[in-house]
């Protein structure tokens, strides 16, 4: 599907040389004489390698179709992460490059958004929070609860954060899957 430069925006996938790009930071550029410009950074998503290119506002770029549907993520082997379609009970594997760091805050049976496109996952969504057991810390010390740091804390899944110090280990912890960071106890 061809569309104007103008029109895309961040997180769009663009079709360049045959190879598929999706696209970090998008800003159209109006300057006082000459011509308006499309500013896109993109990110190639076959080896993660990022460019900047130019466009004319005018200019034609190939936008390529992707389809977003959620999957339950089933287990990890040798080969991938496999991963399966609530509605069809179709399975899906994903290469270790596509999912990266969002390994880690996979669990059994959680539901995740796949990006495909024709038939290759691009690029994959976790939730925004997941819950974890809290597994090594610093023990918890007395008339320390009004203190405004945090102590380093590692996570079930083998993850290192930081946590507020009233939390001890075996503690259940709900943590932003973006970065990492403590958001609140557990309610379970």
């Amino acid at each position: 599907m061809r569309v104007i430069a103008s029109s895309i925006r961040k997180g769009n996938v663009i079709e360049q040389d045959g190879k598929l790009y999706v696209v970090v930071s998008a800003e159209n550029i109006h300057p006082g004489k000459g011509t308006p410009v499309s500013q896109i950074e993109m990110r190639r998503i076959s080896d993660g390698v990022k460019i900047s290119e130019r466009y004319k506002t005018t200019d034609q770029v190939e936008k390529a179709t992707i389809e977003e549907r959620n999957y339950t993520y089933l287990y990890e082997d040798g080969d991938g992460f496999h991963f399966m379609n609530p509605e069809t009970y179709d399975q899906v594997q994903v290469s270790k490059d596509v999912v990266g760091d969002a390994a880690a805050y996979l669990q059994e049976s959680m539901t995740v958004k796949l990006s495909t496109h024709d038939v290759n996952v691009v690029s994959l969504a976790l939730p925004q929070r997941v819950t974890l057991e809290v597994v090594e810390t610093e023990p918890v010390t007395k008339g320390q609860t009004a203190s405004s740091s945090y102590k380093p804390a590692v996570l079930s899944n083998g993850v290192r954060t930081t946590v507020p110090p009233h939390i001890s280990v075996g503690t259940r912890i709900v943590v932003m899957t973006e970065d990492g960071s403590y958001s609140e106890r557990a309610k379970d």
